[in-house]
């Protein structure tokens, strides 16, 4: 039995459709990885200053 002419046209397509894939064109390539945010610069601590309560006018 020979193929008919609708079984040929549908294996073309689909092989076309195969071929075509996603479209992307080029060397395929994994993205990059997002950068990681930067770290807040470390802050030194500063000791509290003590202060001498006001002393009223008279």
């Amino acid at each position: 039995m020979k193929p008919s002419l609708a079984l040929k046209s549908a294996a073309a397509l689909t092989l076309a459709l195969c071929l075509a894939a996603c479209g992307q064109t080029g060397p395929l390539y994994l993205p990059k990885p997002p950068a990681k945010p930067a770290q807040p610069p470390a802050t030194t601590a500063i000791p509290p200053t003590t202060t001498t309560p006001p002393t009223p006018n008279q």
